[in-house]
């Protein structure tokens, strides 16, 4: 077993934001090779609450204002330093907290310049046929959709 000195920890946080209309609402993440529809959400920056994190980032990537609801649940993955985006020796651990969230103001929009390339709701029974990264499953799954 590694010690916690031995790889590197990404903190990220996440919105699942389900309309009235039973639409889900994802970015499209352009980072890799075949863009994926993920969550808005991302990094936490080191000293910023994990709540303050998600509410940045849905911001940027959507145009959104959001409040946040309740705590869904945390994941984590391990990530092998050659499936990692940054040449190193060193694995990763992801850990990906997911906030229930609803909008409260903005306007959808693009992110500019950033790893997403656009913002889209999404009925939920869309959503198995979209290329998307495993983690929505896991957060649609925790709010029982």
């Amino acid at each position: 077993m590694l010690d916690y000195t031995d790889y590197d920890t990404r903190l990220a946080a996440y919105a699942v934001v389900v309309d009235d209309a039973e639409r889900v609402l994802l970015a499209l993440w352009n980072e890799p090779a075949e863009p994926l529809w993920t969550l808005p959400g991302g990094g936490v920056d080191l000293g910023e609450r994990v709540e303050d994190g998600c509410v940045r980032e849905v911001r940027e990537e959507t145009g959104y204002d959001v409040a946040l609801g309740r705590l869904l649940g945390v994941d984590t993955a391990v990530i092998e330093p050659g499936r990692r985006r940054v040449e190193t020796a060193r694995p990763l651990q992801a850990v990906r907290i997911f906030f229930e969230a609803r909008v409260t103001g903005g306007t959808l929009t693009r992110e500019l310049d950033g790893t997403t390339d656009e913002a889209r709701w999404f009925p939920l029974a869309e959503v198995p046929d979209l290329p998307r990264v495993a983690m929505v499953d896991t957060a649609l799954g925790l709010v029982g959709r």
